[in-house]
């Protein structure tokens, strides 16, 4: 009997114990349900398509329905990224695959590729009928954006490997838009643009059209899968912390995967986040901008094939050297 009073008493003490606790939390202001906090994890990624795959993951997180909260930014160019990577703000970014090696390189490699998050999203865009092959483009003008990048160097294969590298004038501007401005205006009949900017130009400007699909383009001359965009993390970071990359990538990959299953929603949400400043744009480019998530081999062949082609092209493009398995977050 006294044994039986004992263990009441104990299990009184218990539920006493446990409802001081409730208590004490419910004066407290709550938390995300399930979402750790107390980790920094800063993500960045580009306006675009590289960043397109990240908006709903965006509001889940800010919905604390991830299980650690990110704090993603988009940025407007690749160079905005170096620099917060190089200095360890950013613990995961979402950039072109050149950069990555670049970085790689110039960081005694202390950022590794994790995952592809884009394929081809290059396209030729005429304001006029006359082109219809690589070939047509001898002897013409085309306005171009991404010189120093990935687009570049996809473009000069591609006219190197065609035989009229040095009949093509290729004009590059800073920005995206300075050569959609180029097609409007008439100062140009040609463009090499990503998308969503194709979308935006066949949108805006009348009498425009997709000429050439550089993704068929590379199939035709290439062995190499086209990769455009990976996502990169910090070395320390993750091997401080493999469960939260463990994590990002597979809500990543579900982010991608709502992208390209329920476009309508995406556009909104990609267009709330600033990542394409029009959701019927976003709307319509998002079948054109190839979103995936590869990781593991599939991931590293891609991209090795991808990187050893640029080399070919042009070593200083992935930073003078391949790095090969080393790269790749294990």
């Amino acid at each position: 009997m006294d044994k039986l009073i004992s263990i009441v008493i104990a299990i009184a003490l218990i539920f006493s114990i446990s409802g001081c606790g409730a208590q004490k939390n419910n004066n407290a202001a709550p938390e995300p349900a399930g979402q750790i906090t107390d980790i920094e994890i800063n993500v960045a990624a580009l306006s675009g398509p590289t960043g397109m795959g990240m908006a709903y993951l965006n509001e889940q997180s800010d919905a604390g329905n991830t299980a650690y909260r990110y704090n993603i930014s988009y940025a407007s160019a690749p160079d905005q990224l170096t620099g917060g990577l190089i200095s360890k703000e950013y613990q995961i970014a979402a950039l072109p695959v050149n950069l990555a090696s670049v970085l790689y390189n110039k960081t005694g490699g202390e950022i590794l590729t994790a995952a592809v998050n884009t394929l081809g999203v290059l396209y030729v865009v005429e304001k006029g009928d006359s082109v219809k092959s690589l070939s047509d483009l001898a002897g013409k003008k085309v306005i171009a954006s991404g010189q120093g990048s990935t687009p570049e160097y996809v473009f000069n294969y591609l006219l190197e490997k065609a035989g009229i590298k040095d009949s093509v004038e290729v004009e590059y501007v800073s920005q995206h838009d300075e050569a959609v401005s180029a097609l409007a205006s008439g100062k140009a009949d040609l463009a090499m643009l990503p998308e969503p900017k194709v979308t935006a130009a066949l949108m805006q400007i009348e009498g425009t059209r997709i000429a050439l699909d550089l993704t068929a383009e590379w199939d035709k001359v290439s062995d190499a899968q086209l990769v455009q965009g990976v996502i990169v993390v910090q070395k320390d970071f993750a091997e401080a912390h493999p469960e939260v990359v463990e994590a990002f990538l597979s809500e990543y990959k579900s982010s991608v995967d709502f992208t390209n299953e329920n476009k309508e929603e995406a556009a909104s949400l990609i267009e709330k986040y600033g990542i394409i400043p029009k959701a019927a744009i976003a709307l319509k480019a998002i079948p054109n901008c190839n979103i995936v998530c590869l990781t593991g081999d599939e991931m590293k062949t891609s991209v090795s094939d991808m990187l050893k082609t640029l080399y070919d092209a042009n070593p200083a493009g992935v930073g003078g050297s391949l790095a090969g398995d080393a790269m790749f977050l294990k």
